[in-house]
């Protein structure tokens, strides 16, 4: 049997992701992941594969003990792996809750390397993982200072399991885009909207994922959507790390 598992799966990118799977690739089935069972239930699209609704919350242990059970019963063959689960919070450290932060570690960082790790014994040649980064992850964010470290942490997760899995013929895409607009500003910012300049840069779900999976089908290591955040990739490898920080210490003093 062959399947897709997607996480985050209840809206957003992760709903798209599903969508646009279902159209390209030939499943037996599809996993919705995600902690919302009343979300996954409101995902009424049709799709040729079976749809599996699995509520569960990633951040426990449970979960993993429930997927590791059926994997061992159905010994399913795991053609997709996109890991979407994950939430930022805008905000300094100090100002935001050290439980949340730690919250977003959990998700953001140890519940996707537990997932892929559970996964990987199911997959075969020629199956891909797709991991979603963020552009946030190129450099450290003040005011969004966990959410950017917890991203790169998965980029550079990605792209190292990229180099391991090659010679296997699996492949890794790790996916950092700027912005999107999705329900995510409705966490992450205090007004559900996005901060700063971020809203000049907003980019379609739809367009995202499809620049995702041709990435993952070209086998490339990174795709990162939009001439912007490329150019901001570029500039990320160049010392700006203080240079950035002390221009939003200074908007701050405005």
């Amino acid at each position: 049997m062959n399947i897709a598992i997607v996480t985050g799966a209840s809206s957003g990118m992760g709903k798209e992701f599903v969508r646009q799977l279902d159209e390209i690739a030939n499943l037996d089935e599809i996993f919705l992941i995600a902690r919302s069972q009343k979300k996954l239930d409101a995902c009424d699209f049709d799709t040729r594969a079976y749809k599996r609704l699995t509520a569960l919350d990633l951040t426990l242990d449970s979960s993993y003990e429930y997927l590791r059970t059926l994997f061992e019963i159905e010994k399913p063959c795991i053609r997709m792996l996109v890991n979407c689960a994950g939430f930022g919070l805008t905000g300094t450290v100090e100002e935001l809750s050290g439980q949340k932060q730690a919250e977003m570690v959990d998700l953001n960082c140890k519940a996707l390397t537990k997932l892929t790790a559970l996964c990987l014994p199911y997959m075969k040649e020629g199956s891909r993982i797709i991991q979603m980064a963020s552009a946030g992850a190129f450099l450290p964010q003040p005011g969004f200072a966990v959410y950017a470290a917890s991203k790169s942490y998965v980029l550079s997760f990605g792209r190292a399991l990229y180099a391991e899995l090659y010679p296997q013929h699996i492949y890794v895409t790790t996916v950092c885009p700027g912005p999107v607009d999705t329900p995510f500003f409705e966490v992450s910012s205090k007004d559900g909207a996005p901060v700063g300049i971020k809203k000049y840069f907003m980019a379609k779900p739809e367009k995202v994922v499809k620049h995702a999976l041709k990435a993952s089908v070209m086998k490339k290591e990174l795709a990162i959507y939009g001439v912007s955040m490329k150019g901001l990739y570029v500039l990320s490898r160049l010392p700006l790390t203080k240079i950035y920080g002390k221009i939003w210490q200074r908007g701050k003093k405005r």
